[in-house]
């Protein structure tokens, strides 16, 4: 955690962004065509999120207007377009809807305050710059987050899709229970209605990414509801929508139901920024721009403060819109904004129409989000190439299954930290042996090579933080390495992969030196950083080690152990692995090693 001061708060929260200057009269046809395009994607999703958060469609299309406005000008993203998102949506009813009734003006409040809860725990986040603490956590935390998400919400939109009507509320198994239980209810129309909307996303998708499949396959649903007379049938439809423009004013919330919102607030939270800075940070690297996850946290943070307050609930980076913002031609962080007014226009249009939406139709819609909810590719991967990467996927993905999907943020988050943990303090160890690469010779795995050693002196390498966590292992693979090679009482020990150093790892080094001195050898360390020789001097380890013994590059190293080995057992060594071995007694009929190749840091 860094503190914050007065001059990056100042910079945080200045009217006057480093964007702005990049908007040109070049730039801003550009930025309102490509609003224009994300307008029209997110009309229908706006509806599609606020069902599966719980809310009356409207709160959806708030959320669009919005948090996209504020997080584009306090934000760092030149791409990326915030608004509602499934994840967060599902975060938001499986948090409320133990609380209050899924839609009932005190939901709606509970949502609103818990919209503000949230944005002010980023707050925190941004201001005292923990945007760097993200990277800790696992992407397979939000892979299998986002699966259980789409887990549950498909089977939240099971019944609706079928035309049967049942209690909100519960896990993926209970609400399909639910479904079960009322299968009498069934209502083949509903079912025409759910399958033709998904089915002509997939089609104009197929034909089009630039197409806006979404409101095409709103159009179609509401054209078979009216042939097929589904309102008469008994079909539900969606409301009028009471206010086009969002209203000001605060959510009305007791003091006393602050703490049952808290959990779901940090959960939506922390939800929210791991999807934004993660894409920000992925289009970023993509376009080469500089990218300050920090901003991009207070951005996020002011922009569901401010939702709070305008009748619209929690959002975050949204990858969709992102990448058709992208797509579309857009330059700056005004493509978002001018999304935002070309939406309010649309809305005006659509808005005396949207009573004649058929539920089930936007079921459909909703099915096939939750399905691209899912990443096959990214599960595939990160089964394929890690075994702790799978278990973290996996006891998260399970928890969002199994409990609430809250649940799953916390395992996710945990076992990521147990996993990182568990790298720390098990740094990899190697032992070297030289091998000659277009004619210069390295150092390189001795085991992975299949590389012989010198019989009196071994080299390893450490790749990772050397500290109280990781003591116990490495003196273990100390041990199995000596085991291996007996004999070699000279040591090379490579520390240019050191992570980090305490006490404790000062320690083994001191004790590694008293040992190989004890057996008639020596301990030698590669130390080819001052900041790392610094803090070796400030824990006192030159009290044991000689300066002699710290060298800054492998060839002095090298030097210096060779000339220590036994002129008795070099007298029998036919192996002669050194340029530095031509020095040493050579059996009879074995001619001196053939110099390496001089060259700056060579040995």
């Amino acid at each position: 955690m860094i503190m914050p001061n007065r001059r990056q708060m100042l910079e945080n929260f200045s009217l006057r962004r480093p964007w702005f200057s990049h908007v040109t009269r070049e730039t801003i046809p550009a930025d309102a065509m490509a609003g224009l395009t994300n307008a029209a994607i997110v009309l229908p999703q706006g509806v599609a999120f606020a069902v599966i958060a719980g809310l009356p469609p409207e709160y959806g299309l708030y959320t669009a207007m919005i948090t996209p406005v504020i997080a584009a000008i306090w934000g760092t993203s030149m791409i990326m377009v915030s608004g509602p998102t499934t994840a967060i949506s599902a975060v938001m009813f499986a948090a409320l809807a133990e609380l209050a009734p899924p839609g009932t003006p005190l939901y709606i409040q509970f949502a609103l305050t818990l919209t503000i809860m949230a944005g002010l725990f980023q707050l925190l986040a941004g201001v005292f710059r923990l945007g760097g603490m993200i990277s800790f956590i696992s992407h397979s935390v939000m892979v299998g987050f986002t699966a259980a998400a789409a887990i549950l919400i498909g089977a939240s939109q099971l019944g609706g899709a079928l035309g049967i009507h049942t209690e909100s509320g519960g896990g993926v198994i209970e609400r399909v229970a639910k479904v079960v239980e009322n299968w009498s209810a069934f209502q083949p129309l509903a079912l025409l209605l759910a399958a033709s909307s998904l089915a002509t996303i997939v089609v104009v998708q197929k034909l089009s990414r630039k197409l806006p499949a979404y409101l095409m396959a709103l159009l179609v649903g509401v054209a078979i509801g009216e042939l097929a007379g589904a309102r008469d049938a008994g079909i539900e439809m969606f409301e009028k929508i009471p206010s086009l423009v969002p209203q000001l004013g605060a959510p009305s919330v007791s003091l006393a139901d602050l703490p049952a919102l808290l959990p779901g607030a940090i959960s939506v939270g922390f939800v929210g920024l791991l999807e934004a800075v993660s894409i920000g940070r992925a289009f970023a690297m993509r376009r080469q721009e500089r990218y300050d996850a920090n901003q991009e946290i207070i951005g996020q943070s002011l922009s569901n403060i401010v939702a709070g307050f305008f009748q619209a609930y929690a959002g975050s980076g949204s990858f969709t819109r992102s990448a058709m913002n992208a797509e579309s031609g857009a330059k700056t962080p005004l493509s978002a904004i001018f999304a935002a007014l070309w939406l309010l226009g649309l809305l005006c249009l659509v808005a005396p129409f949207v009573d004649h939406i058929p539920k089930p139709a936007m079921a459909g819609i909703i099915i096939f989000v939750a399905w691209r909810l899912i990443s096959f590719s990214e599960i595939r991967h990160i089964v394929r190439s890690s075994r702790s990467e799978t278990t973290i996927l996996f006891l998260t993905f399970m928890a969002g299954i199994t409990t609430e999907l809250e649940n799953a943020i916390l395992v996710g988050v945990v076992s990521s930290l147990v996993a990182f943990l568990h790298r720390s303090s098990h740094p990899h160890i190697a032992a070297l042996s030289p091998i000659e690469r277009n004619g210069k010779r390295q150092l390189r795995g001795a085991k992975f090579h299949n590389l012989e050693q010198c019989p009196q002196m071994s080299i390893l390498r450490l790749d990772g933080p050397l500290f109280f966590g990781s003591v116990d292992h490495v003196e273990g693979e100390f041990r199995r390495l000596e085991a291996l090679s007996d004999g070699q009482n000279v040591k090379i020990l490579v520390l240019k992969g050191l992570g980090k150093i305490d006490l404790s790892g000062a320690g083994l080094l001191m004790d590694e030196l008293d040992k190989a001195r004890r057996t008639g050898g020596d301990y030698h360390l590669v130390v080819p950083f001052k900041e790392t020789v610094d803090a070796l001097e400030g824990m006192n380890i030159f009290d044991t080690f000689d300066r002699r013994n710290i060298h800054p590059d492998k060839s002095q190293a090298i030097k210096a152990a060779v000339s220590q080995v036994s002129n008795d057992v070099c007298r029998n060594c036919t192996i002669r692995l050194f340029r530095e071995c031509d020095g040493k007694p050579s059996p009879e009929g074995v001619s001196p090693s053939k110099p390496a190749p001089q060259r700056s840091g060579s040995w």
